[in-house]
């Protein structure tokens, strides 16, 4: 190749290693103005670091953080994504530690929430690197894109106090006892790689890509520490304020929520008291089940029979004995023959709180679609084959899953008619710590105190 061809060749081996490195810089520049850093939108002015500077670690300045209108808080006194109103789309990943260190942990849990606080507000997960010989820091898919009230959720499982009978990080005595091993419910086929794990990460945007890189990028931080143990992605439809999204099956999902703009209604079902140990009060615990539904199946129900496995009208929402979504359940109602109107085995009855004790969950879940995948039916004639994998990323908060989750769903497994169309095929159970202060890392007083 010719020294002509050299320089116009970039790639070309035989260029010398500064015109290299200058070309390098030259393109990164014009790239992120081409993606909107200008100084006119975000502030960046760039600037030309010399060639020391190149070799020993340099960034380009961070852009300027979003707008406050596209942003989630970070820090608080819970952590967000709990009761914020549902984003659009969810990536939600569950983590196995695999080092045999504590400092580790600490060090991971650190560059997590330093890292979230940043890609909240629209930055990248760590400063761009200029040096064209290292990693960029961050996948850069995110790069002038709207965080979409990005919130990141963290959430620690029974492995990170003890695995396999050890004590690893010497946390075993700080355990919450509401950090229980969720029972084997009837009907489960919880496949092993989908159910525990030790840490978990929910990322929540109104764009995809946003959600998928938070948690590319803090699985990329983990390195050796962690690695991914499974990973699903979701959404839900974005409805109105006020109204009720529809989950796959074509009914509004979570009409009986307790209501999040409630203080005392959160205290009571969500939020950790003094019940908790001290590093878990104002957090919350999550149960997250994800649940096959076999829509070829149920798309073939008449409505009336979706209706009444249901408890619900499909096009209001409202109960069998209401004509409004909102509408108190008439438990009570019987009709011409004596039977309940609501029947016995539906799901919005079992699900009650006027059947379970009072006790309520906040269900936060998101539907999913895994495209085709060979399954085994539950039902006559039991045919297997490849059929569509979608259904519902169910997630839940509530203050203690032991009287939350637990009880509702021993009956729910057992009496639901759903069930002759769900299967949940994965599990776990996670601690929430209350949200970090600025200039502390997520769940530090578990370490800490």
């Amino acid at each position: 190749m010719s020294a002509a061809e050299s320089v116009l060749n970039p790639f070309s081996r035989a260029r010398p290693r500064r015109f290299a490195r200058s070309w390098a810089l030259a393109a990164c520049l014009a790239l992120l103005a081409a993606r909107g850093y200008a100084q006119d939108s975000y502030g960046y002015q760039p600037q030309a670091p010399d060639a020391a500077a190149l070799g020993s670690g340099a960034s380009l300045p961070d852009p300027a953080p979003a707008p406050a209108s596209e942003v989630e808080p970070f820090y608080g006194p819970h952590q967000g994504g709990i009761l914020t109103r549902a984003q659009g789309f969810t990536c939600f990943a569950v983590f196995d530690l695999t080092t045999a260190k504590r400092e580790d942990v600490e060090a991971l849990l650190k560059a997590w929430t330093k890292a979230a606080a940043r890609m909240a507000v629209g930055l990248p997960a760590v400063p761009l690197a200029l040096d064209p010989q290292q990693s960029a820091g961050d996948s850069g898919d995110a790069l002038g894109v709207s965080p979409g009230h990005l919130t990141i959720t963290f959430g620690f499982g029974a492995g990170l106090f003890v695995k396999d009978g050890k004590d690893r990080y010497g946390l075993a005595s700080r355990r919450p006892k509401a950090l229980v091993d969720l029972p084997r419910f009837p009907g489960d086929e919880l496949v092993a790689q989908r159910t525990g794990g030790d840490l978990s990460v929910q990322a929540c945007s109104d764009d995809p890509q946003v959600a998928l890189h938070a948690v590319r990028e803090l699985a990329r931080l983990a390195g050796r520490t962690a690695s991914v143990r499974w990973e699903q992605n979701g959404f839900i439809p974005q409805t109105p304020a006020g109204q009720t999204p529809r989950n796959l099956m074509g009914f509004e999902d979570g009409t009986m929520n307790p209501s999040t703009g409630d203080p005392t209604a959160m205290a009571k079902y969500v939020w950790v008291g003094a019940e908790g140990p001290d590093w878990m009060r104002d957090g919350t615990y999550l149960v997250v089940r994800p649940i096959r539904i076999a829509l070829e199946h149920w798309d073939k129900m008449k409505l009336a029979f979706q209706e009444q496995t249901v408890g619900r009208y499909k096009y209001s929402g409202a109960p069998l004995t209401g004509t409004n979504e909102r509408d108190p359940l008439d438990l009570a109602a019987k009709d011409a023959n004596g039977d309940p109107v609501i029947p016995e085995d539906s799901h919005v009855r079992l699900a009650a709180p006027e059947e379970n004790h009072g006790d309520q969950i906040l269900r936060r879940p998101y539907s999913y679609d895994n495209n085709l995948r060979f399954t085994a039916e539950r039902w006559p004639p039991w045919r297997q084959g490849m059929e569509v994998d979608a259904g519902l990323l169910f997630i839940c908060y509530q203050r203690d899953p032991r009287t939350g989750f637990i009880p509702i769903f021993n009956r729910i497994s057992r009496f639901d008619m759903m069930n002759q169309f769900v299967t949940h095929v994965g599990s776990g159970v996670f601690a929430c710590p209350p949200g970090p202060k600025p200039g502390r890392y997520v769940g530090e007083d578990l370490f800490e105190n």
